[in-house]
């Protein structure tokens, strides 16, 4: 039998079945795969904007024309515009499709499944996108795991719009998070296409078996059983695989696409930068050839801090520092020029458990600042996280790491947390059809968001939240069984140190109040120099976390973009691998604020 009808034989299996994708390049036997689709997409429907472009990205998302049951095209076409706005400043000012990037129609066919690790009890979605343009002279495969707890367009902004004008395959994963999730009200999920199904109809993304309740939503990042985090890098590295497969079956007549015979490159930011880094330091078989990781979420054991240690400081600490005088002018700092209730609130209550000195607030704040600073956290990062304190988002992401880490089941979160929809008085309620239609197109995988909030963990004193905070916080800090566990989950999704041939580039902002490079970045490079190996690091100042808070008021004034520096380092591997140029230097790059007018070539140094 030939191998090109073995992949289409193979392909072509029932959606409920769990099966090997064999072909002559597979890399592992134990790469199992489920449901699987090939859709093509040209015209007004293409792979890079969905046929939108640059304008219909800028532009607010279509309605749905039932929005109780939208189609597989809507979802599709609204979960890359999702995408594309959760991580590229598209905003007037911003410079994208002028000063760097840009959006063309990308005609292509992709193939998307829901593979699965040996290791794991949840399925990870990984979409390869093949552009008709394929270059098959220069073969180029993009592996792009999704930021944060993204759905699997999630790093379309970055790896997409790089590699598929270029010519170059893309493939995707959700790295076992993203937005599928599972209502248990309805007992309905995502299908492959994005539609919600019910239970047993069909193949989900997500089907929590271990549930402990009946109602609420259940989250694949928080509740799927996995350590997700942990497995990171073996996704990035199935997912290579499963591209070049699809490569086959694409260009049969080209076959076999190998690591030997096709560049691969992992790319990411933030988790996905982070996804990235892991895989390299696990690639033994060395199918990468080169890895670009942004702001990346990564340690290594002995070197730096991990996510959830300081995320869930920030969440008990960040409140009050941020009413020290130095950050009265900071965007999202004050509540129309004032100190929020709750700041004060949490000044007070950190007072009244002894964790803090003063006798007012400005005094209280200067204390828990003494503390941030005394943990390795600069000025400059504790102004950005402004933004991250504002919107509520340490305690949304503790929340949803801790169960992670704890692999607890919908029901039975740390702290005493939950998921669901509202009802117009704040309490727990079933979602409606409309809600749960868009959670796949719309949601970013850790609630709130997408009509999905976070509940729970709540007092009765001023400050409501600081017990679900304080609980979140020892476990980190504490001894207790619950603790250890935790612990040992969080030093599992510690990074290896790659091979010495790898190129890596890293690029950080400097002024990243989420991940900040003092806890991150910063100290892997150090590891890898350590081991003798020669990473190059690019810090850029002005630059943090979210491109897509730029067109926040006053926020972008501030800063600059880091995607541009995402492009550039993809630019300076590819010339690398391709016509053997010399790796760039680590350097420090020369920017400075934007101000209220719109991005110049000066203020990106270059």
């Amino acid at each position: 039998m030939s191998r090109t009808l073995l992949v289409l034989m193979v392909l072509t299996l029932a959606a409920c079945t769990r099966h090997a994708l064999v072909t002559e390049n597979a890399m592992s036997v134990n790469d199992r795969y489920g449901a699987m689709r090939e859709s093509v997409h040209r015209g007004d429907d293409d792979l890079l904007s969905a046929g939108l472009g640059l304008a219909g990205l800028r532009a607010k998302p279509a309605a749905f024309a039932d929005p109780a049951v939208p189609t597989a095209t809507e979802l599709r076409r609204r979960a890359i515009h999702t995408s594309w706005l959760g991580i590229a400043d598209l905003g007037p000012l911003g410079g994208y499709g002028t000063l760097y990037g840009g959006v063309p129609s990308v005609a292509g066919r992709e193939y998307g499944a829901f593979a699965y690790l040996p290791s794991a009890r949840a399925s990870h979605r990984v979409l390869a996108q093949i552009p008709d343009g394929f270059d098959q002279k220069a073969r180029c495969l993009l592996v792009a795991p999704a930021s944060g707890s993204r759905g699997v367009y999630g790093a379309i902004a970055l790896a997409g719009a790089w590699g598929l004008p270029r010519g170059c395959a893309v493939v995707y994963t959700d790295k076992g998070a993203g937005p599928g999730y599972f209502d248990l009200d309805s007992q309905t999920g995502v299908a492959l296409d994005g539609t919600r199904a019910a239970r047993g109809s069909v193949e989900l993304e997500f089907d929590p078996a271990n549930a402990q309740v009946t109602h609420g939503v259940a989250v694949k990042h928080a509740h799927s059983g996995d350590n997700p985090e942990a497995q990171w890098g073996e996704q990035v590295l199935q997912a290579a695989r499963f591209g070049l497969a699809m490569l086959d079956r694409a260009f049969p007549q080209a076959a076999p696409f190998t690591a030997g015979n096709t560049r691969i490159i992992a790319v990411g930011l933030s988790n996905g930068g982070g996804a990235a880094l892991q895989a390299a330091g696990l690639d033994q078989a060395q199918l990468l050839d080169g890895v670009v990781a942004l702001e990346p979420n990564v340690h290594v054991a002995g070197h730096g801090r991990a996510l959830y240690d300081y995320v869930s400081e920030a969440a008990l600490l960040m409140p009050c520092a941020l009413l020290a005088p130095q950050f009265d002018a900071v965007p999202f700092a004050r509540v129309e020029g004032k100190p929020s209730p709750a700041a004060l609130a949490r000044c007070a209550h950190l007072h009244a458990t002894g964790m803090i000195g003063g006798t007012t607030p400005i005094a209280h704040a200067q204390a828990a600042l003494e503390l941030l600073h005394a943990r390795g956290w600069r000025d400059e990062t504790i102004a950005t996280a402004a933004t991250t304190t504002a919107f509520d988002l340490w305690r949304a992401v503790a929340a949803t790491y801790a169960s992670a880490y704890l692999r607890a089941p919908a029901g039975a979160m740390p702290c005493g947390f939950g998921f669901a929809a509202l009802s117009a008085s704040g309490t727990p309620a079933p979602a409606d059809a409309i809600t749960r239609a868009a959670w796949w197109s719309d949601a970013s995988g850790i609630p709130p968001g997408a009509g999905v909030f976070l509940f729970g963990g709540l007092g009765s004193d001023a400050d409501t939240s600081a017990p679900g905070i304080e609980c979140l916080r020892a476990l980190w800090s504490g001894n207790n069984a619950d603790a250890r566990s935790l612990q040992t989950a969080v030093a599992a999704t510690a990074a290896q140190v790659p091979h010495a041939d790898l190129p890596i580039f890293v690029v950080q902002g400097e002024s990243d109040g989420l991940l900040p490079l003092e806890f991150s970045s910063a100290p892997y490079v150090e590891a890898l120099r350590a081991a003798r190996r020669e990473p190059v690091y690019w810090r850029v100042p002005h630059a943090q976390h979210f491109d897509a808070f730029l067109s926040l008021p006053g926020f972008g004034d501030r800063h600059v973009p880091l995607l541009p520096y995402g492009y550039a380092a993809l630019d300076a591997l590819w010339a690398h691998l391709h016509a053997d140029a010399s790796l760039p230097a680590s350097r420090r790059w020369a920017t400075h604020a934007r101000g209220s007018v719109a991005l110049d070539r000066s203020m990106l140094g270059w």
